[in-house]
């Protein structure tokens, strides 16, 4: 028998006949194949929920669970997932169930090897054609968007951000993304999941800082009826609710130590017991993990598991701050506007200069979440067509000198802004006699301007 060849085809082979089952297995893998087996239908489920194959093999006779029963559970797990059935029964209504299932073929016994291996061959080919199409799909679907589901933005570092959720996406690689309270990190967790293979499952989320140690055991793992006081039925949790999907885990720095052990298993498992249980619980979930904490000082300190830490980490997507994502305020600004106005039923078409001025010079300690609350404010306030910087919040309108920026504390781009933004304010927003003030170029001051998303005019 000869070796597999690198990153050759997995195939899973599933027949209750030993001979059959190693059969087949000896001679696909004398054609450089890697082929596991299984006895039945719920060894495989087993093994294919551990390690995914490329491809099923099965009999269509076995007992307790059938092949066709097999083929429509591993679709569930894998819709793409090519599976041969194998009989001996020649009869078409027997084809049809197999091919109803979801089926890529169905071979009579006894197996013709030349035709199961052309057979597979087609198989996977018709999968990758499959698999490329989906993904030129969704690159066409996002190709000339601003910015991926729920995130609005043109600046460089979102852009950066479009780019790692695309190609993350298809994959089933646990993501760990950080940032500030209020940047946006749920909208990538939803960004991912939408932009995946998972998107038609669910997405399901859990706060983990709001809830006891007690009872974020059970909503992540769920419970037995009688686990606790109060269990009076059983309940399944969050892993549970995310089978074959996508389940977002915010604060995920906040779970106690003893929990941490539990979460880490299932990552590495896929398999966990409901609270005061003993059924082991296997689970198709991708993880999509959020914190706004320092967890490498937490993993020194202690009070996170550097192995756990190690395994959320394996893609990292960093949430950049408002403050450093220039134009992107403006964008964000009209977005939740739009939104807003249409709840309140007003009719708002943008801002005042001195509104841009203000939300382009303040720092948005809270981020994201600020500026949508700003914008919720100003709809309800505002009594014209435009926003004015009367409608903003008061931190956002005081006049004083220092507002929005401070030194040290700030960087030379911000401070460059707030300073042309002020002049241009403090002059009528004349460009020239702004630029006269500032001992600089009129054409620097519009390429500024262009940059904050501001649209540059003498009057």
């Amino acid at each position: 028998m000869s070796e597999p060849k690198k990153n050759a085809s997995k195939i899973l082979v599933v027949d209750d006949e030993p001979a059959m089952r190693n059969g087949l297995a000896t001679m696909l893998g004398r054609h450089g194949l890697e082929v596991r087996t299984a006895d039945g239908g719920e060894e495989a489920l087993e093994l294919f929920a551990e390690a995914p194959a490329d491809l099923v093999v099965t009999d269509r006779r076995m007992p307790g669970m059938d092949g066709v029963e097999l083929t429509r559970r591993l679709h569930e797990l894998e819709p793409a997932l090519p599976v041969i059935v194998v009989t001996a029964d020649d009869d078409v209504p027997t084809a049809l169930a197999a091919v109803r299932a979801g089926a890529s073929d169905y071979l009579l016994k006894p197996v013709d090897i030349d035709a199961l291996l052309v057979s597979i061959d087609q198989a996977l080919a018709h999968r990758d054609l499959r698999m490329e199409a989906e993904s030129l799909r969704r690159q066409i679907r996002t190709r000339d968007e601003v910015g991926l589901d729920g995130l609005v933005g043109s600046s460089t570092s979102m852009q950066q951000i479009y780019r790692t959720i695309r190609q993350v996406a298809p994959s089933r690689a646990t993501v760990l993304v950080t940032g500030e309270s209020g940047t946006g990190k749920g909208e990538v967790a939803r960004a991912i999941h939408a932009a995946s293979p998972r998107a038609k499952k669910p997405f399901v989320m859990l706060q983990c800082a709001a809830l006891a140690e007690s009872l974020l055991e059970s909503e992540l793992f769920g419970h037995e009826r009688g686990a606790f006081t109060g269990a009076d039925k059983m309940r399944i949790g969050r892993f549970e609710q995310a089978n074959g999907g996508t389940l977002f885990l915010d604060e995920v720095g906040e779970i106690p130590l003893a929990l941490q052990v539990k979460l880490l298993r299932v990552l590495q498992e896929r398999a966990f017991e409901r609270v005061g249980g003993n059924e082991t619980i296997r689970v198709d979930v991708r993880l999509v993990a959020a914190t706004n904490r320092d967890l490498v000082a937490d993993v020194k300190s202690g009070r996170f598991r550097e192995d756990l830490y190690y395994r959320l980490r394996v893609i990292q997507v960093d949430m950049p701050p408002l403050r450093e994502r220039g134009a992107d305020v403006m964008a964000l600004a009209h977005h939740f506007l739009t939104r807003f106005a249409e709840e309140n039923h007003k009719r708002i078409v943008g801002f005042t200069d001195a509104a841009r001025t203000r939300l382009l010079s303040h720092r948005w300690p809270g981020n994201v979440r600020e500026l949508e609350n700003a914008m919720e404010r100003a709809a309800v306030l505002a009594a014209g067509e435009r926003i004015d910087a009367s409608d903003l919040p008061n931190e956002m309108v005081d006049t004083s000198p220092q507002v929005g920026i401070a030194i040290p504390g700030s960087t030379m781009a911000e401070i460059e802004r707030h300073a042309i933004l002020r002049t241009l304010e403090a002059n009528d927003w004349s460009t020239s006699k702004a630029a006269a003030a500032l001992d600089i170029s009129v054409r620097t001051i519009q390429y500024r301007l262009a940059d904050y998303g501001v649209k540059s005019r003498d009057r």
